[in-house]
């Protein structure tokens, strides 16, 4: 996959599936939050699992629907990124029992727990790799190339670790063996879902296979790349984050890396120009697939922990405009993450839950539309969903009549629409069908309207690939419009290869509406 083969993606996960009772996250147009439920220095204080506890009424009632919690096994580090013996889980963090505690209080309010899986690499018990609870036996389950010089197992199918030892996820026992940990002893203790740790370090695809053999209520890995973040081409990091998740099939989100990197260039330069895409998109992960990525302002690694400048603090948004940061990712598509530290150490609550408020009573989601307004040295402006508009940056922007300011700060404001606000375009949900052949990713929609994004008879938008061999995405159009369409795919250099039948017409319904136009070949 080449950068320029994804330019807006829309989640149809489930699509010919019966409706569940209640949709998951990646199931698209999530309305969750999440918050890390921990910063760095969490388990050294002792007692955190109490801490979380106390603490889930508060989170129910702050709007936080998930909470991503730190390793919960025995491990080498205080921190739990060592882990030791898998199936104890008496950590740092507290006792099992108190573990079991905070999680059965969580689930009571309906904020469901995720657990950090750390399953790249693992330390042995008393040496380099006597691996017990549970335990392997001899050199097989460490990939070859591994630190430890009798490491004999496959080539390690990712990046490696040289903390510990890299386990070869291409044995069946090693396999096994850590699925029944997530399924017995995890959920047994009332985890729903999983946050893979250093997800580069291994394909992909093992992330698929645990995904399906365990059944997350929701799932997202780390893969933050290795190479230094240019923000003049944050296509880079994007490709790659997508590439993994295409690896696990859409099974599994990731964290929006890229978006956060542009953050900490904006918020640190002024420059806000670099939050808006040469194609008029958001230019981090959520332009290309809201869906699949989890957007942050910093997190136990990259900021600070209790008070600015403690803790990991490797790559953070500069203090003083973390509140920035969250106007930004409280009002765009993507499931978004609130930092333990800010919301609770840091006295940013109130504001945050103000933000969250907004989110909700406006009905925004992870798939929400996003009409980039201003985008230049000291401002960035933008109306989401049609319901919200925001601007941060020193510079002055307003989006005039009908709309309410709901929230401000210090270089941050949003406004909520008053309805009184006339629509004037309509949404358009197209379908490609290719019967049972699956072509990849790049399978677009070419029209021949000019709609309010620049959509011309020479450009396209790419439709979604979670439903092979099925393919859609949503647009809105200028209502009352007639339209003429066909898909089509587009190699790497964005030429044409394949076209599906003749072109389709439709006209757009009224103004506010909605319609799905369908094309089988």
């Amino acid at each position: 996959m080449t950068l320029k083969t994804r330019l807006l993606v829309v989640s149809t996960a489930g699509l010919f599936a019966a409706a569940p009772a209640v949709a998951k996250p990646l199931d698209g147009a999530s309305t969750d939050v999440m918050i890390q439920g921990f910063h760095w220095n969490s388990a050294s204080a002792g007692g955190w699992w109490n801490t979380v506890k106390n603490n889930a009424a508060t989170l129910k009632a702050a709007g936080f629907t998930m909470i991503w919690l730190p390793p919960p096994s025995d491990a080498a580090s205080t921190q739990g990124y060592l882990p030791r013996q898998l199936n104890v889980l008496n950590s740092s963090y507290g006792t099992e029992a108190e573990l079991t505690a905070a999680l059965s209080a969580l689930n009571a309010q309906g904020v469901k727990p995720i657990a950090d899986i750390v399953v790249n690499h693992r330390v042995g018990t008393t040496n380099w790799a006597d691996f017990t609870n549970p335990t392997w036996s001899g050199c097989s389950a460490v990939a070859k190339g591994d630190e430890w010089a009798s490491a004999c197992g496959n080539p390690d199918s990712g990046e490696g670790y040289a903390a510990a030892r890299d386990l070869d996820h291409s044995q069946a026992n090693v396999r096994a063996d850590l699925k029944t940990w997530m399924n017995t002893r995890l959920k047994g203790v009332g985890f729903q879902g999983w946050r893979f740790d250093f997800v580069k370090g291994f394909a992909g695809s093992y992330v698929k296979e645990y995904v399906t053999d365990t059944a997350p209520w929701f799932c997202v890995g780390e893969f933050w790349p290795t190479n230094y973040f240019d923000a003049n081409n944050p296509n880079d990091w994007k490709q790659q984050i997508t590439n993994w998740v295409d690896a696990t099939t859409g099974s599994c989100a990731a964290f929006d890396f890229a978006t956060k990197g542009l953050l900490n260039d904006v918020l640190t330069n002024n420059n806000y120009a670099r939050l808006k895409a040469a194609d008029g998109k958001p230019a981090g992960g959520i332009g290309w697939w809201p869906s699949r990525h989890v957007t942050f302002v910093d997190n136990h690694d990259t900021g600070p922990s209790e008070t600015c400048g403690n803790g990991q603090n490797h790559w953070p948004v500069p203090c003083a405009k973390v509140m920035q940061g969250y106007a930004y990712v409280l009002t765009h598509p993507g499931i978004p993450t609130v930092y333990w530290a800010h919301y609770f150490n840091w006295g940013l609550g109130s504001s945050i839950k103000t933000l969250m408020d907004i989110r909700k009573s406006a009905g925004l989601t992870s798939d929400s539309t996003v009409s980039i307004q201003r985008a230049e040295s000291g401002l960035y402006a933008a109306i989401i969903g049609g319901k919200v508009a925001m601007k941060i940056g020193s510079g002055a922007w307003s989006p005039g009549t009908g709309w309410t300011q709901a929230a401000s700060g210090t270089d941050y404001t949003v406004w909520t629409s008053s309805g009184t606000t006339t629509p004037t375009t309509a949404n358009v949900e197209f379908v490609c069908n290719n019967g049972t052949t699956v072509m990849g990713q790049n399978v677009y929609v070419a029209g021949s309207v000019a709609a309010l994004d620049n959509w011309s008879p020479t450009t396209t938008k790419i439709l979604s690939p979670t439903a092979y061999p099925t393919w859609r995405g949503t647009f809105a159009l200028p209502a009352n419009t007639t339209v003429q369409w066909k898909c089509l795919k587009r190699d790497g250099s964005g030429n044409v290869v394949w076209q599906g039948g003749s072109n389709n017409t439709v006209t757009t319904p009224a103004a506010g509406g909605s319609i799905t136009t369908t094309a089988s070949f």
